[in-house]
């Protein structure tokens, strides 16, 4: 197995430039602590952007940069000053990021930010490129490199990629309103594992993918081609030893050695004996709902005055995109929110709020943590939210209360918390009633549960269990009956061809020789494929037989000019190369009189659909539906049908975004038959796209080559990545 290839945003290290020289630390948080030790213990690079512009480093310091980072098996990626704003504070933060949020009245649609967007994703690829072999493993992280799977698979088809989504992926409702939709889908797409926090933002995406890209997924599984992509949440956990023990260390050391900052803490536990404190720590942020939060703690000390110069709220916001609007608009909101509270409701021995905007060093937040008995973290969306499972990793006597967001991805795991809705103060208000007054054995029974499972489940496994998925999820492909027509496949089937004295193909059309079409008259062959069937039918010694499931008319009309075999209906109709058109079997089809009004009845029910009638069959078309209304409805009419015929000899045949109803008996297999007893043949050879193929392929006799046209479950004994594979494997046989 090859090495791993981390690709994010930002590189796991701080550079800070001195006079003459460089200072490259290690960064903390985030991704680049949640990764540290999966990417220091394996055979692992991690390429990002430094987090400098790259005018700002002086030319001969550039080579340190790239040195140092190296010792830490980091390479990093250049940008400018112009990159970063087109690219970071433009399209990744003032477009994707409040989109996600769902802060719609945020989101920012300029041309110009998404080309930079565009540019510097290649930018990303070509440094992945230089770097990256067939058997490593590559791992894409969050929104600022949406399109960089696709860039990597378009150069390196083969190589293995995994893309985990860091904030949430918004509802397909929200998303189809970004005007570049379909390029951000199939460049994630690029990945063989796209993984989210939660089984919500999954659903969300796949939803997407299904209305907007019109692809079909199973389960979890996006059949694409000669791929599947598989789709999965991972909640993100912590270094949950990493913060339990910190906190150890900070209770058991003598207090001499406390840090100022607990000291302080310590006055006001100290103060009286019910004084409490409660913490809020983010990112300045508008989705993290603080400005909501400080109302609410306003509101309570209206609402509960008992708990004036007994309560404080410590409040760290760390400072975040300083220079996007509209986090100088929110950080002035806080401010004036903050100096209200505390005007309005202050003492000479106490403030209501300790308010620092300011990142804080990891001793302080283990103090805080640690001293705290209530956090209370209100995000109106958050992906995840890791703050709150640090907070319950330093309640090392099980003590403290969480209050926490109904809205962070971290409350689908953490439901022994006070789940509260960031939007209603009442809520709000009573929880931190609650959680002030819940008693000890209360709080220390829904720790234990909390931090038994954030135990079990840290980031080291999350690390590990998206990689073993990404290795299963690649793997998948293998499991597929069918082995993949290779070159050397293809050049054993060819000589196989050439030896043989009489050779026949069956040839499916739609899906196989065409692209699906939403109308059906779209699909219509184009002048190259008429010449090529053309000339493989004129070989010698050869023939070929189109198998459809079109009407006799419309494939007539369409290959009249082409001497070939045609078989239509799905066996009903057959037409010899040098004759006309005859039934397969004696059919009737005074059934259809009693089936076409439930047929219409659901074209009146399901916008976009029709029905189409043949001379022995009824259809109907659901690929212009909404795909899910489109799928319900299927499922629904199927179940009706075949109450409906069962008695009269009849068959619903499920096909790509059709049902049709037919005699039973019939199909491409049977159909097939007849023309093989005519005469025997050394090369068989079949071909086609869905299920109603694999009558074909069980039909034909052993020795026959079958072939089915993308990834799926079949009886084929080879498979074909789409309609051009199958139509350059067509022009290899008319070239021998």
């Amino acid at each position: 197995m090859g090495k791993t290839i981390i690709i994010s945003n930002r590189l796991p290290l701080q550079i800070n430039i001195t006079e003459k020289d460089i200072e490259v630390t290690p960064s903390v948080g985030g991704l680049a602590t949640g990764l540290k030790s999966f990417h220091k213990e394996g055979d692992s690079i991690w390429i990002g952007w430094t987090g400098m512009p790259e005018e700002e480093i002086p030319d001969d310091l550039k080579g340190k940069v790239l040195e140092e980072a190296k010792k830490q098996n980091c390479l990093p990626v250049d940008l400018t000053s112009e990159e970063i704003e087109g690219f970071y504070y433009g399209f990744s933060n003032r477009t994707i990021w409040p989109l996600f949020h769902y802060f719609m009245e945020y989101s920012e649609f300029e041309p110009e930010d998404w080309e930079s967007y565009k540019r510097v994703n290649q930018k990303y690829a070509e440094a992945v490129l230089e770097n990256l072999n067939d058997d490593d493993e590559v791992w894409v992280h969050d929104y600022q490199l949406l399109l960089l799977p696709k860039m990597i698979r378009d150069k390196k088809p083969n190589v293995t990629i995994g893309f985990f989504n860091h904030i949430p992926f918004p509802s397909s409702e929200v998303f189809r309103t970004l005007p570049w939709r379909e390029e951000i889908l199939e460049g994630m797409l690029g990945a063989d594992l796209i993984g989210f926090h939660t089984y919500d933002y999954e659903r969300h995406f796949l939803r997407s993918v299904k209305l907007i890209l019109r692809k079909d997924s199973t389960f979890n599984e996006i059949h694409l081609g000669n791929r599947i992509v598989r789709v999965d949440s991972f909640p993100m956990g912590i270094d949950y030893q990493k913060f339990s023990d910190a906190s150890l260390n900070q209770q058991n050391q003598p207090s001499s050695e406390n840090s100022n900052f607990q000291k302080k803490l310590d006055y006001h536990k100290n103060s009286t004996s019910d004084a409490k404190l409660i913490i809020s720590i983010d990112r300045l942020d508008y989705t993290k709902g603080i400005a909501n939060r400080i109302r609410a703690y306003g509101y309570f000390l209206e609402k509960y005055p008992e708990y004036k110069e007994k309560v404080r709220l410590v409040m760290l916001a760390v400072p975040s995109r300083t220079n996007v609007p509209q986090y100088q608009l929110l950080k002035k909101e806080v401010d004036e929110l903050v100096g209200r509270i505390n005007g309005r409701f202050a003492t000479v021995n106490w403030t209501p709020i300790w308010y620092f905007f300011r990142s804080m060093p990891f001793e302080n937040l283990i103090d805080l943590y640690s001293s705290s008995d209530v956090a209370l973290i209100t995000p109106t969306r958050d992906g995840m939210n890791l703050v709150a499972k640090e907070y319950i990793a330093t309640r090392t006597d099980q003590t403290g209360v969480l209050i926490l967001s109904e809205m962070a991805g971290a409350a689908h795991e953490l439901n022994e918390a006070l789940i509260i809705n960031p939007n209603n103060f009442e809520q709000i208000v009573d929880a931190i009633k609650t959680a002030l007054e819940m008693p000890k054995e209360e709080q220390i029974r829904r720790n234990k549960m909390l931090q038994k499972r954030l135990k079990r489940y840290t980031v080291e496994k999350w690390a590990k269990d998206f990689m073993n998925s990404l290795r299963e999820a690649k793997n998948r492909i293998s499991k597929i009956k069918a082995e993949q027509l290779t070159a050397d496949v293809e050049t054993a089937i060819i000589e196989k061809f050439k030896r043989a004295k009489n050779r026949i193909f069956f040839i499916d059309y739609d899906g196989t020789l065409v692209n699906f079409a939403d109308k059906p008259e779209n699909a219509k062959p184009d002048p190259s494929l008429l010449e090529l069937v053309k000339q493989l039918n004129a070989l010698e010694n050869t023939e070929v037989v189109l198998i459809s499931g079109r009407d006799k008319e419309t494939l007539g009309t369409w290959w009249q000019d082409v001497p070939v075999n045609l078989i239509s209906e799905h066996g009903v109709w057959l037409r010899p190369s040098n004759g006309n058109w005859g039934l397969t079997e004696n059919i009737k089809c005074d059934w259809m009189k009693n089936v076409r009004p439930v047929l219409e009845t659901f074209v009146d029910r399901t916008p976009g659909t029709f029905i189409e009638e043949k001379n022995y069959s009824l259809v109907w078309h659901y690929r212009k539906a909404d795909p899910e209304l489109g799928e319900i409805r299927a499922n629904e009419l199927s179940t009706v049908l075949k109450d409906l015929t069962s008695n009269h000899g009849l068959s619903v045949l499920e096909g790509n975004k059709v049902l049709e109803i037919k005699t039973s008996g019939i199909n491409k297999g049977k159909a097939a038959n007849k023309i093989l007893v005519e005469r025997k043949h050394d090369f068989i050879f079949g071909i086609g796209d869905d299920w109603t193929d694999e009558y074909l392929f069980n039909e034909l006799p052993e020795q026959a080559i079958t072939v089915k046209v993308g990834v799926k479950e079949t009886s084929a004994k080879y498979y074909v990545k789409d309609v051009e594979q199958v139509r350059d494997l067509l022009k290899e046989f008319s070239k021998s």
